[in-house]
């Protein structure tokens, strides 16, 4: 099991109220994506836990896209990784950040 971090310049504070977020489900071939608030509003920490080494790279990347392109700032992601594909990984981020920006239910 390889554990990555990155700290990452976010462009906007994630809005809306909820406190946390789940989307997705660790399964062959996904990953679940947790979101929490606190830190800071201009930056967002995403903490990854996987089986795949050798992808750093990839991840550093494609997890700067998802915040650069949604915001997420003062958000703590944590991702449990199942074998995702990088698009799947951007899927589930981008819906994880629209989701803690709705109003909290």
């Amino acid at each position: 099991m390889q554990t990555l971090r990155y700290d990452i310049a976010a462009p906007r504070a994630a809005g809306g109220t909820r406190p946390i977020a789940l989307v997705g489900v660790v399964a062959s071939g996904n990953l679940e994506v947790l979101l929490e608030r606190g830190g800071p509003a201009d930056r967002c920490t995403i903490e990854i836990a996987t089986t795949a080494q050798g992808f750093d790279d990839l991840w550093a990347a494609v997890t700067a896209d998802v915040v650069a392109a949604r915001g997420g700032g003062g958000l703590r992601i944590a991702i449990n990784d199942g074998g995702a594909r990088p698009d799947t990984v951007a899927l589930r981020l981008a819906q994880g950040i629209r989701l803690i920006e709705e109003p909290d239910a």
